[in-house]
């Protein structure tokens, strides 16, 4: 009886076994009907890569695909709820963006029942809605970056579960439905960039609930909408679409606003609308919007105010009263009629504030002494001929009179048969005069909505081939968000023919979202509207093709200005987000009429007597200059070498007999690698000791006080983290160093070299160069007898000996650090990405920019990623950025070499990442003590996460427009790497780059 209970109990057990596995088994599976609808959704879509073998709800790659870093935009994952009652899974959501899916929308979404979310954004999908969505559930449902076309359909009215409806960038047109209003669930609505036309319904105002609205880019007819009912909006964008202003004062109760943007409204002159209560506006863009009068006070209570752009407006007086608005980060008052003097408090602020005051009519009196990358002043005086007004221009005076110009815009000199087009690559930027051209130059003012910005985004690369004579032109364009103007000087009056040469190079001609842009802007010539809502791909008839717009056009006063201004038509998002504006490839101007021939007079004669008498001088004047270098130079080695013996050295002073020896004659077959500095050699003494000689090249930029600096600094250094200085050599026109040799190169070459080189970097390995490195800063800054800045640590400057201990290299930036003196006005120099931004933008030196600099490589050391080429999508600039996000979501440990797997100490690594952001926190004063980073990273001390704080860094600028400033304001350029960089090793680095500082507030 027992033997028969207990075989009874194992077949119970077995059988509720098998009925929870089988339970399981079905739980991440979906029903029949649910995979043959998605099979119908494949076909229709025209998606072939859904694999039906795998299991769409348990996360494989096919599936879910994880982001390429190579394609940004692309997004393919199919999301399933399986906490359903029934035991089985559901599709909840399925996103499938920028895969150039060419059918049309699937109207078998409708046979999943617990589809909530859809995002079929940037594909080339065609049709229109289909109307059995009209019976789902859906949620969320974005649709833009296709080729949907036909009126927005009555039915759609049925779907009031929808919270998100974007179907910006379509070729929708007609009517906006009444029906549209039943959908009073709506929280974002973007109708952007189709060709809808007639009134705004006023059944819309039911959407209560909205919290975005944008309708730019249409062919809307009759006022503007009544705002009263969307209390609740935060986001209003209203550019170029038809309707006829005065903003209504119903704008007034819309007090949730960070965000407003209306522009290029038709109709008379209107008032500054009411926006007294907004206070928590970020961006206030009211351009175009034939505003007259004076810029209310109330303006400067917005006092979040970041971004203001009242440009193409007749507003006039003064602009005092927005001297509070401190934390605006760029101002365009473009095209206004502004008078008076320019503020001094606006001509104080710094680099980092961009201005435009452009086309205005202020005082010429109190133009600034100097001219500035980050105010622009072009046409902004009042007086007859505009563009020779200020001092910009008035430094380079006309010497003669110019009967033709030709500029190859964004691109370098090119010349086409006889004609040589002058190079236009000087960065363009938000409110940028070029003025320093001589007979021309150029204005660009505006900002590229919607992204993060770089000097890039304002000049186009052609990515496929031109044919033709000219093909050298359409290689690079200029761009602009809002304003580009060319202007010529110092031209003969009379009659003349203006070229415009253009080409579409930034969209494509494919079956793909990237041909789906349309860029719409209009041409101004002397201030006269030549072309209106100009389409480059649609007049060429197609990409990638050369065209010509020739005008004849009176110079009557040696001027002429070119302007090319955006109205707020067109796509903005193709081929991704911020991607639009004027673009233009050259620009020819030939006079009509023949110069008058150079009379040969005694005057003449006179000139060329004194040009001849003037070269021979030069000539004898050129060669004592190359005899009294050579002497110079000689005179300065004896005086270099003596300075050396006179300073009390703890190295030695090699020969040079000594040195070749070594190195066999510098051998090809000893070269480690190739620094800013020179070359690097291995050698072996007579002693057996093997050795490292850096060679000064005689191209190199860093010089003889860069040497002598790191002669000194280091000489007197001892410790085991930093690499030993042996000595220097000084004869024979040489400038040589000689360390101890350092087995396993740097750590770049480790972390980001290719994945064949060894040795690899285990956990361990990565904590003990960690603290090693910590080690070797705590000891320049607090125990060495003297106390010294390194200014350039970065992972080219920490090497790595046979047993993988970290040793810091490279003093030929480093500084001593007076305790005393915390502001220093210093020759700002280091490497991008790793300076800290104090440091960076106003020269404030203290031993914290170390830590800044140590806070990025410990974040290279654990994410196994270089911080200046890691971006996991468009989203994000670096690593450091990626590391913020990942602290703010609390997910820190996603930034761990994935390369490690499983095999790492979690504790460790949580610490050392905390620490990486206590030392990289933007105030100085929150970086810890070098110290207190040793005792943290060995765990002798809790990390103080009261200091980390990645809100300091939700700047739209702060990244991307940092290093900017650096591609901007760049005068030299040296990589300081590495002594002992294999030669096949691929750069890991950016640039250091050298600055000099005047003042500690500006460059």
């Amino acid at each position: 009886m027992l033997r028969s209970c207990n075989l009874l109990l194992i077949f119970y057990t077995i059988v509720i076994c098998f009925t929870a596995g089988n339970i399981e088994a079905q739980s991440s599976q979906l029903p029949k009907d649910e995979v043959d609808a998605l099979k119908e959704i494949a076909t229709e879509l025209g998606k072939k890569d859904w694999d039906f073998k795998q299991n769409p709800c348990d996360g494989n790659s096919n599936w879910s695909t994880p982001k390429r870093k190579d394609m940004p935009l692309y997004n393919n994952t199919l999301v399933c709820n399986c906490t359903s009652p029934d035991g089985l899974c559901h599709v909840q959501s399925i996103f499938l963006k920028g895969q150039d899916l060419a059918g049309v929308l699937p109207s078998s979404l409708a046979k999943l029942p617990y589809l909530k979310k859809i995002d079929f954004n940037r594909n080339y999908l065609s049709g229109t809605i289909p109307p059995e969505w009209a019976s789902t559930k859906l949620e969320f449902m974005v649709v833009s970056a296709n080729r949907l076309s036909g009126p927005i359909p009555e039915y759609i009215g049925n779907m009031t579960s929808l919270t998100v409806m974007s179907l910006e960038t379509n070729l929708f047109n007609g009517s906006l439905p009444v029906e549209v209003g039943k959908l009073v669930n709506l929280q974002n609505l973007v109708l952007s960039a189709n060709n809808f036309t007639g009134e705004w319904p006023v059944e819309l105002n039911n959407l209560t609930k909205l919290i975005e609205l944008r309708m730019s880019s249409n062919s809307f007819v009759g006022k503007l909408p009544n705002f009263e009912s969307w209390k609740n909006l935060q986001m209003l964008e209203i550019e170029g679409s038809g309707f006829e202003g005065p903003i209504p004062p119903s704008v007034s109760n819309l007090t949730s606003l960070t965000e407003l943007r209306i522009s290029d409204l038709k109709g008379g002159a209107s008032e500054f609308p009411p926006l007294r209560n907004m206070t928590g506006m970020t961006k206030l863009v009211l351009r175009s919007c034939n505003i007259v009068g004076m810029i209310p006070d109330f303006v400067a209570d917005m006092s979040e105010l970041r971004f203001l752009d009242l440009s193409f407006n007749k507003l006039e007086g003064g602009i005092a009263n927005i001297e509070s608005l401190t934390n605006l980060e760029a101002t365009y008052l473009t095209a206004n009629a502004f008078v008076g003097p320019i503020p001094e408090w606006l001509k104080s602020r710094d680099t980092r504030y961009v201005i435009d005051l452009s086309y205005n009519k202020f005082d010429e009196s109190s133009e600034p002494s100097t001219c500035r990358d980050n105010l622009n002043l072009f046409r902004s005086f009042n007086g007859g001929n505009f563009i020779e007004q200020g001092k910009c221009l008035s430094m380079n005076p006309c010497s003669e009179d110019q009967y033709s110009l030709h500029i190859n815009c964004g691109g370098g000199r090119v010349t086409i048969g006889n004609t040589t087009f002058e190079a236009d690559e000087d960065p363009a930027g938000a409110a940028k005069f070029v003025y320093w051209k001589g007979n021309w130059g150029s204005s660009s003012t505006g900002h590229f909505w919607d992204r993060v910005i770089s000097l890039n985004d304002y000049k186009a690369d052609n990515i496929s081939a031109i044919t033709g004579d000219e093909a050298q032109l359409y290689m690079t364009a200029h761009l602009s968000p809002l304003s580009l103007t060319y202007f010529a000087r110092c031209l003969a009056n009379g009659s003349y023919t203006l070229t415009l040469h253009f080409a579409e190079i930034v969209f494509r001609d494919n079956r793909s979202f990237q041909s789906l842009g349309r860029r719409i802007f209009d041409v101004y010539i002397q201030d006269e509207l030549k072309l209106k809502d100009f389409d480059i791909e649609r007049v060429a008839g197609g990409v990638d093709k050369a065209l010509k717009e020739k005008f004849n056009v009176t110079v009557k006063d040696k001027t002429l200005d070119v302007r090319f201004q955006y109205a707020g038509k067109g796509t903005t998002s193709i081929p991704s987000r911020g991607k639009y504006g004027p673009l233009v490839s050259a620009i020819s101007l030939e006079a009509n009429f023949k110069p008058p021939p150079t009379q040969e007079n005694s005057s003449n004669r006179k000139k060329k007597i004194l040009i001849v008498v003037g070269a021979v001088m030069f000539s004898l004047a050129l060669i004592l200059m190359i005899l009294f270098v050579a002497w110079r130079k000689r005179r300065n080695r004896n005086l270099m070498e003596q300075e050396l013996r006179g300073l009390d050295l703890q190295t030695g002073i090699f020969t040079f007999r000594q040195i070749k020896a070594a190195t066999s004659n510098f051998d090809a077959a000893n070269k480690l690698g190739e620094g800013g500095f020179g070359s690097v050699y291995k050698g072996t003494l007579a002693d057996g000791t093997i050795i490292a000689v850096k060679q000064l090249s005689s191209k190199s930029r860093q010089g003889n006080r860069e040497f002598v600096n790191e002669i000194g600094m280091m000489s007197g250094l001892r410790h085991p983290n930093l690499v030993r200085l042996y000595g220097c050599c000084v004869e024979r026109n040489q400038l040589l160093l000689v360390y101890e040799y350092m087995e396993n190169n740097c750590l770049s070459h480790v972390l980001f070299g290719p994945e064949e080189c060894p040795p690899k970097l285990d956990w361990p390995t990565r904590q003990k160069i960690c603290v090693g490195i910590a080690k070797g800063l705590f000891y320049l800054h607090e125990e060495s007898p003297l106390k010294i800045v390194h200014r350039d640590i970065k992972g080219t400057n920490v090497l790595l000996d046979k047993d993988l201990n970290a040793k810091i290299s490279d003093f030929g930036l480093a500084k001593l650090h007076d305790e005393e003196k915390t502001h220093i006005t210093t020759r700002v120099a280091g490497t991008i990405g790793y300076m800290a931004p104090e440091y960076a933008l106003w020269g404030y030196l203290t031993h914290k920019a170390d830590l800044y600099s140590f806070g990025v490589v410990v974040l290279e050391l654990v994410a196994g990623k270089n911080n200046m080429k890691y971006n996991p999508d468009e989203n994000y600039v670096c690593l450091l950025d990626w590391a913020l996000v990942l602290q703010r979501k609390g997910k820190f440990l996603e930034l761990v070499d994935p390369r490690l797997g499983s095999n790492y100490n979690k504790k460790e690594a949580l610490r050392m990442i905390k620490v990486a952001l206590l030392c990289t926190n933007p105030s100085p004063a929150l970086r810890p003590n070098m110290s207190t980073v040793v005792k943290m990273l060995e765990g002798r001390l809790d990390v103080n996460e009261s200091n980390i704080d990645s809100s300091a860094y939700d700047d739209e600028f702060n990244f991307q427009g940092l290093r900017d400033k650096y591609d901007e304001m760049q005068v030299n350029s040296s990589e300081n790497q590495s002594l002992f960089r294999s030669v096949d090793t691929k750069g890991t680095e950016r640039s250091s780059s050298t600055f000099t500082s005047t003042s500690t507030s500006e460059f």
